[in-house]
């Protein structure tokens, strides 16, 4: 695949995040998904351009804004509509909902809806791979706001110990829910932060998928060559609420639209009419394509069905009887 032809795959990606997520505000908004949503519209760059580095081998830890990862990582649209419809055929059988997102089979081990949280399980699936001799790396995804929890600096500090293959990715959207960066951290130079655990850590512009793509391989060709876990922080920036429930009167709207004027999928884009596409012949093409991938999505998890209630107890463990 030439440069040009990869780009375009790149932008198909990030479209098919960005008119899947926009498809599920709709689809909320008319009471057809329920639960917590909670959208990556505008960070598209950081999941496409790690996972273009990352190997079909590879684990991705993820975080409950994670359909961006899900779809990334190659879960199919069918699976995670599925899902937010909490249909049987969705990834998670429907038991897990937006937050909840998991494949196996792929290697996408969530979703977690818990600040944090996924950082020392993507420490443990690195401990693991690392005791078995396989050549594998674990991508762990987490916010601005999980660095200021304990789990992020225990699962450093294990990681840099142990060598551990671990790529940890800080998407650092300026805010923590409705908490801005500046209000949260002391320091917000977050990368020189993580370095001070002993491993390569470095910044990098999370509104330009190359970037990001780069930086990855970067980190990924040293990780694989033995030199322990590497950190990156994807200076990125969400378009939309933290939640649906999210009325957004933290940010001043002056600041959400300077930043969509770096929306990473335009940038792209224009970037490839620049290399000699016709006008807005790739974004036409592919924004049909990726609207028939969304529309099927759509009425499969339509047509799909509930589980039966005879299976809710299933994958349920009862615990033994007590005896006095």
């Amino acid at each position: 695949m030439d440069d040009r032809e990869h780009l375009r795959d790149l932008l198909g990606r990030m479209l098919l995040i960005r008119r899947f997520e926009e498809r599920c505000v709709e689809l909320y908004s008319a009471a057809r998904i329920r639960g917590f949503v909670h959208l990556y519209i505008g960070e598209e760059a950081v999941a496409v351009g790690v996972n273009a580095a990352l190997g079909p081998d590879d684990a991705v830890v993820a975080t409950y804004r994670e359909h961006g990862h899900a779809l990334a990582k190659g879960l199919t649209p069918e699976s995670v509509m599925a899902e937010m419809f909490g249909k049987v055929t969705g990834c998670s059988r429907g038991r897990g909902g937006s937050m909840h997102l998991f494949d196996a089979e792929r290697r996408f081990y969530g979703g977690n809806a818990v600040v944090g949280a996924g950082l020392p399980l993507a420490a443990g699936l690195a401990l693991a791979d690392k005791m078995r001799g396989e050549e594998r790396i674990t991508c762990c995804f987490f916010g601005d706001g999980a660095f200021a929890e304990g789990e992020f600096h225990e699962t450093a500090n294990l990681a840099a110990l142990w060598g551990l293959p671990l790529l940890l990715v800080c998407e650092n959207n300026l805010y923590a829910m409705g908490t801005s960066l500046s209000h949260e951290h002391a320091q917000t130079d977050l990368a020189m932060r993580a370095a001070s655990y002993g491993m390569a850590a470095w910044a990098v512009d999370g509104m330009d998928v190359s970037a990001v793509e780069t930086a990855t391989r970067r980190a990924v060709s040293a990780i694989r060559a033995g030199d322990g876990p590497h950190f990156l922080e994807a200076r990125t920036y969400r378009f939309r609420a933290h939640s649906m429930y999210d009325p957004d009167r933290y940010r001043e709207k002056e600041e959400v639209e300077w930043w969509k004027t770096r929306d990473p999928i335009p940038a792209l884009a224009a970037r490839l009419q620049r290399m000699g596409s016709p006008a807005d012949a790739d974004t036409v093409e592919l924004e049909e394509q990726v609207a028939r991938q969304v529309d099927a999505a759509v009425r499969a998890a339509e047509e799909a069905p509930e589980e039966p209630v005879a299976d809710l107890l299933r994958f349920v463990t009862t615990p033994p009887e007590v005896k006095a």
